[in-house]
């Protein structure tokens, strides 16, 4: 079994490019740095991790994920190699997104600005995102 499930905010915006062909797809790239749970001295706080999404993830991701904004990803570890233009043998590890959401509210990562989230809020929602209930409506209720 090959999953990955990771936690982390974004040290860039993310990058997407779409595959040559007929049907076009989206391919975004985006790192992700990780706090390390246990820190020794001397040895770095978070690890970084390159990671990949395509379609409409893809698309979510260019739309509404920015550089410090805290996600959480869930996916497969996917090992590539090949040589490069002097000869050498590169490898390198990337994870293959297949689900991605945000790990906190935009007020908690103190990210301004216009739509956040995927879903919009209503037209009579608050300011704290629920929607305001009129007076006298009570009654109507289905609970007390």
């Amino acid at each position: 079994m090959n999953k990955v499930i990771l936690m982390g905010r974004l040290t860039r915006d993310p990058e997407v490019r779409y595959s040559q062909g007929a049907s076009q797809t989206a391919i975004c790239r985006y790192s992700l740095a990780v706090d390390r749970r246990f820190k020794r001295e001397g040895e770095p706080d978070a690890d970084f991790f390159n990671c990949t999404v395509f379609g409409k993830g893809a698309e979510f991701a260019e739309k509404y994920f920015r550089q410090g904004t805290k996600i959480l990803v869930t996916g497969r570890i996917q090992q590539d190699n090949y040589t490069n233009r002097e000869g050498q043998k590169v490898y390198s590890v990337q994870v293959i997104v297949e689900e991605q959401e945000f790990a906190e509210s935009k007020n908690a990562s103190g990210m301004a600005g216009g739509a956040y989230t995927a879903a919009k809020p209503a037209a009579d929602a608050g300011s704290d995102g629920f929607m305001n209930i009129p007076d006298g409506i009570e009654e109507e209720l289905p609970f007390n």
